[in-house]
């Protein structure tokens, strides 16, 4: 009998030495239908690719489609909290869902991945990690360009909801130091078909170059909209357009065009000097075995990228406890915060107690459309 309990007591300390095992439950909202629904498709054929365990735990993966509409996003946001007991959200991939989605995971207490780069007060973010880098991070690979180009003049098309506001917020400060002027500025919705009465305003300003800023497909219309009307300057695109629908709908009319981008879909232009080389090269070749060549996105990468961070994190956060309780989804937080310097197909991430953003302006690649394809321009 006492060596029965002794065997007894052997097994007990040796199962509390190892991980718990338990469903990892990640809830994924994303623009499946709707205005961005070219950014929040691409992301989901990546979680397909997701594999079924980490860190020895199976992974859950409940992936729902918020329709480019921020009320579905919270509600998305608050089923994984309630009903699936999600341990991370990961969404949205349209600026405006992203943001209230926020609030339900501050509330909640569980991490969220936001797939767009979502603005938030000082101090809201506590919970939110970017996925995307930030305009600011953006805009100075793109003014380098405007730079070397001796742009001195700009226009700026852009969306009138939170990711156009916030680029011409961010950009316009960064824009003056350069001493690049920004000299119209119209907007338009997401669901707008047409631009007209905005593109005849700005195409009469003549300024050097255009920035656009919309995402996806909606990034070609506005874009087709000015150079119908005569417009022969530069055009500038953000990371939000870094996917060929741009291209696949735009056709002759965004030849030539600028498109700030991660390096995750040109891995294999960049230089070999690049850290991001081999693991943006292992992203485009898994993605378009299994989706077709060029079908490589933008979107699509910050979901590979997603998959890094909870392999390097989850094994942390399992020494605090089991998925499903708030302790592991506090230790899931805490090891995100402090998981250091980590090679993503986007670039070097590196979160910190004050940076939920983690990029530095070395990130952005500028990219440019020759015959029909990316070309790497810086």
């Amino acid at each position: 009998m006492k060596l029965i309990k002794t065997l007894i007591a052997a097994g007990t300390a040796l199962l509390a030495t190892l991980p718990a095992w338990a469903d990892i439950t990640v809830g994924v909202s994303l623009p499946l239908t709707g205005p961005a629904s070219g950014l929040g498709i691409p992301m989901q054929n990546q979680f397909k690719l997701w594999p079924q365990t980490i860190a020895g735990q199976k992974v859950n993966l409940i992936v729902l489609d918020d329709a480019t509409d921020p009320t579905k996003g919270v509600q998305n946001a608050r089923r994984f909290v309630t009903e699936d007991k999600a341990d991370i959200i990961i969404g949205s991939a349209a600026t405006p869902v992203a943001i209230p989605m926020a609030d339900v995971a501050a509330e909640s207490g569980t991490v969220q991945l936001a797939a767009s780069p979502a603005g938030l007060p000082p101090g809201k973010d506590h919970w939110t990690f970017r996925l995307p880098q930030s305009n600011t991070v953006m805009a100075f690979a793109m003014l380098n360009t405007m730079r070397k180009l001796n742009i001195k003049t700009v226009g700026f098309l852009g969306y009138t909801d939170a990711y156009g506001e916030q680029w011409l917020k961010e950009f316009t400060p960064l824009a003056e130091k350069s001493g690049i002027k920004i000299v119209a500025t119209e907007r338009f919705a997401r669901s707008d078909t047409s631009v007209t009465a905005q593109a005849l305003k700005l195409v009469a300003a003549n300024p050097d170059a255009m920035l656009i800023v919309a995402s996806g497909s909606g990034a070609a219309m506005p874009q087709k909209a000015i150079v119908e009307r005569g417009y022969k300057g530069k055009v500038f695109q953000t990371h939000a357009a870094a996917t060929r629908d741009l291209m696949r709908i735009g056709g002759k009319d965004v030849e030539g065009t600028y498109v700030v981008s991660g390096p995750a879909v040109v891995g294999e232009l960049l230089p070999d000097s690049h850290p991001s080389k081999p693991v943006a090269i292992d992203f485009v070749t898994k993605y378009e075995k299994a989706y077709g060549p060029g079908s490589r996105n933008q979107f699509a990468g910050h979901a590979y990228d997603a998959l890094i961070v909870l392999e390097k994190t989850v094994p942390v956060a399992l020494k605090a406890g089991k998925p499903g309780t708030k302790e592991f989804r506090a230790a899931l937080r805490d090891a995100i915060e402090n998981m250091g310097r980590t090679v993503f197909s986007h670039g070097i991430m590196n979160w910190t107690k004050d940076d939920h953003w983690g990029y530095t302006n070395k990130t952005g690649v500028v990219l440019k459309v020759v015959n029909g394809d990316w070309a790497y321009e810086d």
